[in-house]
């Protein structure tokens, strides 16, 4: 049974009506992707979308910079192929597949792209970088890039709330293995596939998903947004053009749901129930970060922050500091001596000592010239990190910490920290701290008389009427791409 809500088809249940032989996810999904319309969206979603989407933006330049970005641009073939989407920050152009990889990459190079709780990853780099990509393909406006951002961000975050948190702790990445997902669902809107096109494109994408957590703190981290990017976008081209996949990729025995989670662990009807009623994207929402590494570290560094200026600690009289985090938290973030840029941004040690040694963590304090000075090096080896006493892995809010610090007469000092991850709905982030990081994040490879144009377009993202104008600004005709050559 159908009825109206929200001004588009809801599908009540957990099964649409297309009928016996395509009663399956990939289809209730699509009918679901396929159903939701600009007018449908509230209208607090239009900020929060295009708010997101200028972040991303804003991560991908900064990203652009990076050695893990010149790498892939040096196989060969890539940057010698020509095309239509712009390559971030880079003199060239190329074809819309190799774009969405290394935009998705650089978007995420960093880690300063935004999070959801929902998902327990980063969703808008996982669809942005086909928004823009598709951009310069089709006559798309700003309200497509919205509503198409708004359709992947509901996907990803629909499965999320089905196979969540086993999926996350079992080992699978989200942001790419259910990130793909979303990737699919944006791409195959903007290119106008049918529901049955769509459901073939999500079947695709059950087999591309990839991305496990042992890989977190190396290059290939990133590379799973962008490789994600790439099969979202190569699921719906293939299916545009006649592709196909089985209609049960997702509820087979063999299939996605039980070979990613395993029997049990998983529920459709959270995947499949009340969609865009509300959109998770005003009830729950993206956070936005304000420090350029991982999430899961915010929560310390606020508390440590919290410590250095409510107190006058002197650096060298500091004893002991311990970092006590949700049991979710820690796996992927206890590194006591990080020796790279990225191990350095998933390490609760690092971000805290830097945060109580210079009361703020900038873009530069992850370069090597940094984390190896001695003073942030003696700093690390009195850190100790670990589950917080009080916290089980049921315990809310799971992205909690508390930070202590002992001096050498044995004072102590604490801070709890337990706001949103992120500058979310409660706490979004004003129009000059967007301003400040987007500024901060596109002078690492953009012309600089193009970042104040590109981000007030940005921030009128809907009215634009064509994307093409816009990923003009996106280009630096002074960035020369790397040799399409193996060394």
């Amino acid at each position: 049974m159908r009825s109206h809500q929200n001004g588009f088809w809801k599908i009540s249940g957990t099964r649409s009506i297309l009928g016996a032989s395509t009663m399956t996810i990939s289809y209730d999904l699509a009918e679901r992707i396929n159903a939701i319309k600009f007018e449908d969206l509230p209208a607090e979603a239009i900020p929060l979308a295009r708010t997101a989407l200028l972040d991303a933006v804003g991560c991908a330049f900064v990203g652009a910079a990076e050695d893990m970005v010149k790498i892939i641009e040096k196989m060969p073939g890539f940057a010698g192929a020509e095309g239509p989407s712009a390559v971030f920050g880079r003199d060239y152009r190329t074809n819309p597949l190799d774009a969405v990889l290394i935009n998705g990459t650089s978007a995420h190079a960093l880690d300063f792209d935004d999070m959801a709780i929902t998902m327990g990853g980063h969703p808008t780099v996982m669809v942005m970088p086909i928004i823009f990509a598709l951009g310069d393909v089709l006559e798309i406006n700003g309200k497509d890039a919205i509503l198409a951002y708004v359709v992947g961000q509901e996907t990803i975050s629909r499965i999320a709330r089905g196979v969540h948190m086993h999926h996350y702790d079992k080992g699978w990445h989200p942001t790419a293995t259910l990130g793909v997902f979303g990737a699919t669902a944006t791409a195959s809107r903007l290119l106008g596939l049918s529901i049955e096109q769509t459901a073939k494109a999500l079947g695709i994408a059950a087999s591309l998903a990839s991305g496990i957590k042992s890989n977190f703190g190396s290059m290939t981290k990133p590379l799973h947004v962008g490789h994600g990017n790439r099969n979202g976008l190569y699921a719906a081209m293939l299916a545009k053009e006649g592709f196909t996949s089985n209609d049960n990729a997702f509820e087979h025995k063999q299939g996605f749901l039980e070979v990613f989670n395993g029997p049990g662990t998983y529920n459709v009807d959270k995947m499949l129930a009340d969609w865009g009623n509300p959109f998770d994207l005003v009830s729950v929402g993206v956070g936005l970060k304000k420090h350029p590494c991982c999430g899961a570290t915010h929560p310390p560094i606020e508390a440590a922050l919290s410590i250095r200026a409510d107190n006058n600690i002197e650096i060298d009289q500091i004893k002991k500091i311990e970092v006590l985090v949700h049991p979710f938290r820690l796996p992927h973030t206890n590194n006591p001596n990080p020796q790279t840029p990225l191990q350095c941004k998933f390490s609760q040690q690092y971000t805290v000592s830097r945060a109580l040694l210079d009361g703020r963590i900038k873009l530069a304090h992850f370069e090597r010239e940094a984390f190896e000075q001695p003073k942030i090096r003696e700093l690390l080896k009195k850190v100790d990190a670990r589950v917080h006493p009080d916290m089980t892995p049921d315990s809310q809010p799971y992205h909690a910490a508390e930070v202590i610090v002992t001096t050498n007469n044995g004072e102590k000092f604490s801070s709890y920290n337990a706001v949103d991850l992120g500058r979310g709905l409660s706490n979004p982030m004003r129009d000059d701290e967007l301003w400040e990081k987007f500024e901060d994040c596109a002078l690492r490879t953009l012309q600089y008389d193009a970042i104040k144009p590109l981000f007030e377009r940005l921030q009128n993202l809907e009215n634009e009427r064509n994307l093409k104008e816009i990923t003009s600004l996106m280009l630096h005709p002074a960035t020369k791409s790397q040799s399409a050559t193996v060394e």
